[in-house]
């Protein structure tokens, strides 16, 4: 039993940080790769919205998480995820593809707010 346990953390010390953290996010990471959970930052790529600051982003990633909690009385579910430009894991919301938390997060954010008429054609 000892030497299980030893070669099982042995393991998991050797393991690479991609593979700790989706081991941690279990089965959303699995969603979120397969496309049936998405990212606010990949919705707005999606939109053509792109070329939005990292901090632009977030706040809309912020609008949307409020006007999820505002919808549902809950908190989005979370995975971890590289960040896009300095590498670091951190934990960010993901949702239904066609959630309407995005949809009112772009029309709450006022750098989003122009995106909002082409998303709802696109959800059309």
């Amino acid at each position: 039993m000892r030497i299980t346990i030893r070669r099982t953390i042995r393991a998991a010390l050797a393991a690479t940080a991609p593979l700790r953290y989706t081991a941690l996010s279990g089965e959303i990471a699995a969603l979120v790769a397969a496309g049936r959970l998405v990212r606010t930052g990949d919705v707005l790529d999606r939109l053509g919205a792109g070329d939005l600051k990292d901090g632009y982003k977030s706040h809309y990633g912020r609008h949307v998480a409020k006007a999820y909690r505002a919808a549902t009385g809950g908190e989005p579910l979370r995975v971890w995820a590289q960040h896009r430009t300095t590498g670091r894991w951190c934990h960010v919301f993901v949702y239904r593809p066609a959630e309407p938390a995005l949809f009112a997060g772009l029309a709450s954010y006022g750098r989003t707010r122009h995106i909002t008429a082409t998303a709802l054609e696109l959800a059309a």
